[in-house]
């Protein structure tokens, strides 16, 4: 039977904070880090180790600057292993607050002792739901404090509990049993993802769907790839079991393309989806909605995958314009990089347009629709913004990656925003405001400067900061001949690129990628909505008929550099 043989937690700086033995004599931490670190990153979640007796594969996960470790010398399936740290640092999250520090886990062991024992027992996984371990897991000042002071004393003995003192006082009495809270008898909730007895004053029902954009464009506007990695996070407060109903609707997307109802159209959208636990599958499968009694508090209740440039995305073209390939792709803001402008050639230009079609990825949608009109009137003024009628653009940035042989840029001229040049990584970074990005766009024009030289022909023998040049270390001077052979050959490669050899070196210092982040609030590139969200009361149980949870929905789409463009 699989089995997690041990668990080690570095901090930041890989000092040991934590380990715990479930099984055998796994190897010890101070063996394993040095041999994980030697490895170069990005370091895979998987690593075998053959170097130690028995071989062992190394499991490993980062969370918050801390390092989770699991070694493993014998057969275990890798995925149980993986989900087993995943499970780890979410319930040290639900117990302890997010981020995960170290000072926390250091300054709260007696409930960190108890979540690793109750996740797994002898090595075997038993309980991974963080949020049923509220019934299990003591919490408070201290567990033997909380003992005690169930039983009537707080913080002292029990009664008729009389230690023995050091000058020879009364024995030992009768020592009485302690009573077990509801949640220490009980023997947890039914329902393994959620803890029992659960009450809120406010009940309370959210719903977030957050989508990152993956979108590569080729130097003609051409998309190569363009995706949006899309979860809906759920926030329950509700007391006793409620059962929801959650459904969505693509926005029109699919409509024509001879599905046969709503369900086969978001499932033709949504794709690689995967649930949580709580969720019926059987309803997905033929209704296209989610059926579900939620855990308590916040969780991730699906996660997917839309293709935008399925073939449920036209793809039309613009006219007259710069960007007469790029086809209806739903982002708010296109980047088009020029190389090789000025009088030396040694400048360019990153224009940052705004999309001549809709925003809609296919069909005109009324928060499409009041994007792309927010940003035509200056969107981000108003305080309203950021909901489906009034979606609002964010953080608008655009980074510009400079070759090696770039030595210096100039000049920076934006014609809107504020644009930096970082020589540690090389990169330029552009921050145009919301307010200031309407229909006419923003320009930023930018200088470079090359190494070194004294003159173009010397130049263009640099190639990344090396030079191709060879020299013979003789103190003879060529004869006549000779030197009348490297005259030649000079002229016969100047004549060949003209003054294109300076051309060259110059190409060599233009940017070949921009990439474009932003964060829209209020809006989805998939064009997915809910449209509704109903509470059953009649198979809830524990709710008053008079009951209704306030309930709330936000859009958010989000690009940290997702949209790339090539040129």
């Amino acid at each position: 039977m699989s089995a997690i043989e041990a668990l080690y937690i570095f901090d930041e700086h890989n000092n040991l904070i934590l380990s715990h033995s479930y099984l055998g004599r796994p190897p010890p931490a101070t063996t394993l880090l040095p041999l994980y670190l030697q490895h170069p990153s990005p370091r895979p979640s998987t690593l075998y180790l053959p170097s130690i007796s028995p071989p062992t594969l190394l499991y490993s996960l980062v969370q918050d600057n801390l390092l989770f470790l699991s070694p493993s010398s014998h057969d275990v399936e890798p995925l149980l292993v993986l989900e087993f740290l995943h499970r780890i640092a979410e319930a040290f999250e639900e117990f302890l607050g997010s981020p995960l520090l170290a000072s926390k886990i250091t300054a709260n062991y007696d409930i960190v002792a108890q979540i690793v024992a109750e996740v797994a027992d002898a090595g075997i996984v038993c309980q991974g739901e963080a949020n049923a371990l509220r019934d299990v897991v003591e919490t408070g000042p201290g567990v033997l404090n909380n003992l005690l002071g169930k039983v009537g004393l707080p913080g002292g003995p029990a009664p008729g509990l009389q230690l023995q003192s050091q000058s020879g006082g009364p024995s030992l009495g009768s020592l009485q049993r302690p009573t077990l809270s509801p949640a220490q008898s009980s023997q947890g909730s039914a329902i393994p993802w959620r803890r029992s007895n659960v009450r809120h004053t406010s009940n309370e029902l959210y719903v977030d769907i957050v989508e990152t954009l993956s979108v590569t464009l080729a130097p003609s506007g051409r998309p190569i790839a363009a995706f949006a990695y899309g979860s809906i996070a759920f926030t329950s407060k509700v007391s006793g079991v409620p059962d929801l109903l959650l459904t969505l609707s693509t926005g029109g997307k699919n409509a024509g393309m001879g599905m046969a109802n709503r369900g086969d159209q978001l499932r033709g959208v949504m794709e690689r989806v995967v649930f949580h636990p709580c969720v019926r599958l059987n309803r997905w499968k033929s209704d296209g909605v989610m059926s579900f009694l939620p855990p308590d508090g916040r969780f991730a209740l699906c996660g997917y995958e839309v293709d935008l440039l399925g073939s449920g995305t036209p793809m039309t073209v613009g006219k007259g314009s710069a960007w007469s390939h790029q086809p209806n792709l739903p982002v708010p803001a296109s980047v088009e990089v020029t190389t090789g402008v000025g009088g030396g050639g040694n400048e360019f230009e990153v224009r940052l347009v705004q999309p001549s079609s809709g925003l809609s990825g296919g069909s005109t949608s009324v928060a499409a629709a009041s994007l792309q009109s927010n940003l035509g009137s200056g969107g981000g003024r108003g305080s309203a913004g950021g909901d489906a009628k009034a979606p609002l653009v964010e953080n608008l940035t655009v980074n510009v990656p400079l070759p090696a042989a770039v030595r210096n840029v100039t000049d920076l001229r934006p014609s809107k925003g504020e644009a930096h040049y970082n020589p540690a990584d090389g990169s330029i970074e552009w921050k145009v405001p919301a307010k200031d990005f309407g229909p006419l766009g923003a320009v930023l024009r930018c200088s470079v400067q090359g190494p070194t030289t004294d003159e173009d022909g010397d130049a263009a023998v640099m190639r990344n900061g090396m030079t191709a040049t060879t020299y013979d270390y003789t103190d003879d001077e060529p004869t006549t001949e000779q030197h009348t052979a490297l005259t030649a050959t000079s002229k016969s490669a100047n004549g060949r690129h003209g003054n294109g050899a300076g051309d060259g070196v110059r190409r060599e210092l233009m940017p070949t990628s921009a990439t474009l982040s932003f964060s829209v609030k209020g809006w989805l590139a998939s064009g997915l909505k809910v449209e509704s969200l109903l509470l059953d009361t009649k198979k809830s149980r524990g709710l008053g008929a008079e009951i209704k949870p306030y309930k709330g929905v936000k859009y958010l789409t989000v690009s940290r550099g997702g949209v790339v463009v090539r040129c």
